[in-house]
């Protein structure tokens, strides 16, 4: 299972962590700030919630510039879950996101951008 964890870009193990990840990141919004990181974003509001996407974005984006693999996944595994605690705040989750990227699939990129302009 480890494998296809580390191997596959899609599939049940993937699914299925995220899922997990989503409904903790959830169940935890409540909790006290003192003993849980996503209760204290959820307690700083939009702002602090957002402002972690950016930086772990930008620390994405210095990941791959440097062509740093193994800091690369960190940085974006760190970025996932930051926008999934956006999501949960808004009511949504990975699901979500996955219906647009599957109503996306085959189109190609420059026809999908015009159409939302």
């Amino acid at each position: 299972m480890a494998d296809e964890m580390t191997n596959s870009t899609t599939g049940p193990m993937c699914d299925e962590v995220l899922q997990r990840l989503t409904a903790t990141i959830a169940d935890r919004r409540g909790a006290d700030p003192a003993t849980s990181y996503v209760a204290t974003l959820f307690a700083k509001g939009d702002d602090a919630m957002i402002k972690k996407i950016g930086e772990e974005a930008t620390e994405a984006v210095m990941a791959a510039k440097d062509g740093d693999k193994l800091r690369l996944t960190a940085e974006i595994a760190d970025l996932w879950f930051h926008c999934l605690v956006v999501l949960v705040k808004h009511g949504l989750g990975p699901g979500d996101v996955c219906a647009v990227l599957a109503r996306r699939v085959g189109v190609s990129g420059l026809v999908e951008m015009a159409a939302r302009m």
